[in-house]
């Protein structure tokens, strides 16, 4: 592996890195802070010190989680999941409206001519576009539904993820949703629709469940929530509660 002592070289070897992330760089441990900021919070990479070099690997996915916004979209929840690689809804968005504006506003967050101070010379540079998945929730009309699955099973890095609106939390799963746990065999299981954060891990079926609660204003809870997290490998990790404020 060659050692790049060049600032510009190194951070246009960052961003091809995320790219391809079945190979792995070796900067000299001397740019730890450099590289840090932005491979870290740019790129979603994490940092490994070998016989005093330094690797980087990106092994590393944020992750925003929102359900029930019913047609309200806080605009506090841009800057929560400004730094996530992708953003999951749990349903009942609301409109086709709320879709387009959350779809096009993550987009947005990636774009930015100057990012860091130290990348004044490389302006210009985007960001990897926010991953958005979502499923419908009851209220969601066909417009939405034609977008959106009711159920979704999917692969984040290691971990499998299986995401419904309507599905209960352990051990009180809806019938149909404990026949497709079954099937599925998911590490990570997602829903909404109850309007109450949970986080909460099924032992019997060595399952994580997740509802980030309502980040709307209609429905019975009091506070609005959402929930950032990280999957690292086949580790979920780092869950951070947010409150948006008050119904």
């Amino acid at each position: 592996m060659i050692i790049d002592n060049s600032f510009e070289r190194l951070i246009s070897n960052i961003d091809a890195k995320c790219q391809c992330s079945q190979q792995e760089t070796v900067f000299p441990v001397s740019l730890v802070n450099e590289i840090s900021e932005v491979a870290v919070k740019r790129h979603s990479l994490k940092l490994v010190t070998v016989n005093l070099q330094l690797i980087i690997l990106k092994t590393v996915t944020r992750i925003g989680l929102v359900s029930d916004t019913h047609h309200f979209l806080d605009e506090s929840l841009f800057e929560h999941f400004k730094d996530c690689d992708e953003v999951w809804h749990a349903g009942d968005f609301g409109t086709m409206d709320l879709v387009d504006n959350l779809t096009s506003r993550l987009a947005m967050l990636n774009v930015s001519n100057n990012i860091m101070e130290q990348e004044k010379r490389i302006q210009g540079q985007t960001r990897r576009e926010t991953l958005m998945r979502g499923v419908y929730g009851n209220i969601d009309g066909q417009d939405i539904r034609k977008e959106f699955p009711e159920q979704l099973v999917f692969m984040c890095e290691d971990v499998k993820v299986m995401m419904r609106h309507i599905g209960g939390y352990p051990p009180k799963y809806n019938p149909e949703t404990k026949k497709e746990i079954l099937i599925h065999k998911p590490q990570l299981f997602i829903s909404g629709h109850s309007h109450i954060l949970k986080i909460m891990y099924d032992d019997k079926l060595n399952c994580l469940h997740m509802n980030p609660g309502a980040a709307g204003k209609q429905g019975w809870h009091n506070v609005r929530t959402i929930i950032r997290f990280v999957i690292d490998g086949a580790e979920m990790k780092d869950a951070e509660v947010i409150e948006l404020g008050a119904r």
